[in-house]
């Protein structure tokens, strides 16, 4: 993978409040309710989702914010806004003011006419399209550096000077294919066969890079199709899955796959996108998609539109608990979405990637590592509250018990509703944030390391500024966390960052499941004796420790922070 992405691209580090909530809309009405749809209902639902404490950073409006066309329908961009949306720039300022970081739009790559703007005239007019049958067609030509700019120019810069900062780039399979929303086939013929496949690419790579920079941060686009190099403008979704069980493994499935061909920036529509979802499903469908690269819902079911408030108080519930567990694990997600970067490994890995030589993970496609020291297993089947489960070479243990199992091994283990198993390595050193409904919303003062001890393990924590691209450059801080266990004594050193950038400053609160050993005696840091607290609650307002017996759990607040080494030492 690292060779492979050497010659087609690395990905690039998304802005790491990419790592939250996608949601997408269809403004109320999806095809055949285009007239519920309003810029009104997008603000609503923008802070219906803030009013709830659901996390999400990211909105994009599909399809039914514009007219469909006098030519291409569904199937084409006019770039006008229907009459339902009175006020656009004043929707996107409403939802910008929420703190959310990006709000985007769909589209399609035919131009359109509509009411008002007639731009697959103009286009056509000044051979912008790519030409069809010996005439004018109606696709961009995105292989032409003046039809792409003359596009962004005059098409998406209309949308983009509102507040509109991202693309759904959609359908760039119908170019020299059949579309699905009518029975064009755009153009044909030898050459349009041999750039098929290039399309999705040049289509998705124009915004990316416009948009990284207008907005004067790092691109992003989402799209549904690609080609080898793809990964090069993140992110690419996984289509319109049905809402339907038979389908759910299969999106498992699809994910490792796509990761395993260099493809690491990868969603799908949790709880799936046509259909209305059963609520079982639904609940299952998002326990995974939290845990997946690229966190995403949407759907086109009316009036439900995969909304977490529309599937019971136990899906909303089941929403909002991985959600914020997810927002909390930015750290760990930040960093493995810079080993992707650097390696081409994948964040969401299938279990032949790092273990090749067991022959009993080469048919596993409902279990995946995510980053280095998750391991994820979703419930794919309706009804079941268990599930058999293959642990490789190691030692493990559950993530919620710090119950130990052995590898190389099955399992059966308990998987109620509302928990989605989770396993991580012996020697797992997990970095978390503060809780937060949107990316930023407080200082990260205290990064919370989920300690899983066993002999000696080590992590790497990656910082950068979260949001420009010097990282390319150089511009970002490692720091080296190591464990090492002997009986029941352990040492846990934290080396102060190194590297170009100063992150900022932040004690450290340790998390270490010390299932099974004798209760500490002591603990120190950097040679000083901390003092023991009388509860966990304590350590919010002053550094020392605490054991909880009932749970086997050690809690460390350092009195140091990340401008010199620490070394923790229980005894």
């Amino acid at each position: 993978l690292n060779s492979y992405t050497s010659i087609t691209g690395k990905s690039p580090m998304l802005p790491q409040f990419a790592l939250g909530l996608h949601a997408g809309t269809y403004s109320g009405g999806t095809w055949g309710y285009e007239d519920k749809t309003s810029d009104q209902y997008v603000v609503e639902l923008a802070g219906k989702y803030r009013a709830l404490g659901i996390p999400v950073d990211l909105l994009w409006l599909d399809s039914t914010w514009r007219l469909f066309g006098e030519k291409g329908g569904k199937g084409a961009t006019s770039f006008e806004w229907r009459d339902t949306f009175k006020n656009p720039k004043g929707m996107f300022d409403s939802i910008y003011a929420m703190n959310y970081k990006m709000v985007g739009l769909h589209l399609r790559p035919r131009f359109d006419n509509a009411k008002k703007l007639n731009l697959l005239d103009q286009a056509q007019a000044k051979g912008f399209t790519y030409p069809e049958n010996g005439k004018p067609g109606e696709f961009v030509n995105f292989f032409d550096d003046k039809a792409t700019q003359w596009w962004w120019d005059n098409g998406v810069m209309r949308v983009a000077k509102l507040g509109a900062k991202f693309l759904k780039t959609d359908e760039g399979s119908a170019f020299g294919a059949l579309a699905n929303e009518s029975e064009k086939v755009g153009p044909t013929g030898k050459e349009a066969e041999r750039l098929h496949n290039l399309f999705p690419l040049a289509y998705a790579k124009a915004p990316f890079l416009e948009f990284e920079k207008l907005n004067g941060f790092r691109g992003l686009n989402q799209t549904r199709e690609g080609y080898s190099g793809i990964q090069r403008y993140p992110y690419i979704f996984a289509g319109d899955w049905p809402s339907e069980w038979q389908y759910f493994a299969p999106v498992v499935k699809a994910g490792l796959n796509v990761g395993l061909s260099g493809v690491g920036s990868w969603a799908h529509c949790m709880g799936g996108f046509e259909h209305q979802a059963d609520p079982e499903l639904y609940i299952r469908w998002v326990q995974f998609g939290m845990f997946s690269p690229i966190a995403l819902v949407f759907g086109m079911d009316h009036p439900g539109y995969k909304e977490p408030w529309n599937y019971g108080e136990q899906a909303l519930q089941n929403f909002k608990k991985y959600d914020l567990l997810r927002y909390r694990l930015f750290p760990y997600l930040y960093s493995s979405m810079h080993q992707q970067y650097a390696t081409g490994l994948p964040m969401m890995r299938a279990l032949v990637l790092n273990h090749q030589d067991d022959e009993n993970v080469y048919e596993i496609g409902d279990q995946y590592m995510f980053g280095d020291n998750f391991m994820v297993a979703p419930v794919t089947t309706k009804g079941a509250v268990t599930r058999s489960i293959y642990l490789p070479e190691g030692t493990w243990f559950n993530y919620y018990t710090g119950e130990k199992f052995a590898g190389k091994s099955y399992h059966h283990v308990v998987a109620p509703l509302d928990t989605i198993p989770l396993f991580v390595k012996a020697g797992s050193i997990i970095p978390m944030q503060p809780e937060m409904i949107y990316a930023g919303e407080k200082p990260v003062d205290v990064i919370t390391l989920d300690v899983f001890p066993y002999a000696d393990s080590k992590y790497d924590l990656y910082e950068d500024d979260n949001l420009s691209s010097t990282y390319k450059t150089g511009n970002f801080s490692m720091t080296k966390i190591t464990s090492f266990l002997k009986d029941s004594q352990l040492t846990l050193n934290i080396a102060k960052p190194s590297g170009a950038f100063k992150p900022s400053n932040h004690r450290y609160l340790a998390k270490i499941h010390w299932n099974g050993r004798t209760a500490p005696k002591s603990v120190s840091e950097n040679g000083n004796m901390l003092e023991k607290l009388k509860s966990v609650d304590s350590l919010d307002k002053a550094a020392g420790w605490y054991y909880d017996a009932k749970v086997n759990v050690i809690w460390i607040k350092s009195t140091g922070n990340n401008d010199r080494d620490l070394s923790l030492k229980v005894n």
